[in-house]
């Protein structure tokens, strides 16, 4: 299974941080933030990355290269133009599932969690075209997003929704009606969670969406604190 990395948003909440370096390679703790999902990829097994890309690019392929670094291969699916997550999910798909694999796994680059993706695994239902990571509401995001029911089903809504941790297991099927160009994930999946398509498995460990220069010095102070802690 291939696992993609989503990396070609401008970063416009980090500005100016985001002017001169793409937001996957704003550091924290001492390494970019794509570094710590190419780091707990390599551990849970994955070796072919792709990683999209759109503004400021360049310097992501320069900083990252192949990814011999990450004992990882990285294919890289540049975008000329901002296609949202689906529709650079769709442009990428030749990357990630031409080893006759249908199912893989997409993180967006802009997170921090400890959350271990050897969990994610194809579903034994047939139905099943995708599945949720979801996590505890931050305060930024108090009302959630998806609601975890019986059989851990996700539907579109409910009294007590989670927030969806932006980790997922991915079937190429879902996107076999969607025609090249603009595309966010969202429609996508509440249209699969109305056909009972969507599973969710619930993340009670850390989980960080680094939109903001505070939250970013956040999880720095954070890992720097862990690291002095630990040696």
């Amino acid at each position: 299974m291939k696992a993609m990395i989503l990396a070609a948003g401008k970063g416009e909440r980090m500005r100016p941080l985001t002017l001169t370096v793409p937001k996957p390679l704003l550091q924290a703790g001492g390494q970019p933030l794509i570094g710590y999902h190419l780091q707990r990829l390599h551990d849970a097994g994955f070796r072919d990355i792709v990683i999209n890309h759109a503004w400021l690019g360049d310097k992501i392929e320069q900083s990252l290269g192949d990814g011999s670094a990450y004992q990882v291969q990285i294919h890289y699916s540049r975008e000329q133009e901002p296609l949202e997550t689906a529709g650079g999910i769709r442009q990428a798909l030749p990357l990630l599932t031409d080893a006759g694999d249908d199912w893989f796994v997409v993180i967006n680059g802009d997170i921090w969690c400890d959350f271990d993706l050897r969990q994610l695994v194809a579903p034994s239902s047939p139905d099943i075209r995708a599945v949720l990571v979801l996590t505890d509401n931050p305060e930024h995001n108090p009302e959630g997003d998806f609601q975890l029911g019986d059989n851990n089903l996700v539907h579109s809504d409910g009294p007590a929704k989670l927030t969806f941790a932006g980790i997922s297991l991915l079937h190429r099927s879902l996107f076999d009606s969607l025609e090249p160009g603009f595309h966010p994930l969202a429609p996508l999946l509440r249209q699969a969670m109305a056909r009972d398509q969507v599973a969710g498995l619930h993340h009670h460990g850390q989980w960080l969406d680094i939109g903001t220069p505070e939250r970013l010095a956040a999880l720095d102070r954070q890992l720097r604190q862990h690291r002095t802690r630990s040696s």
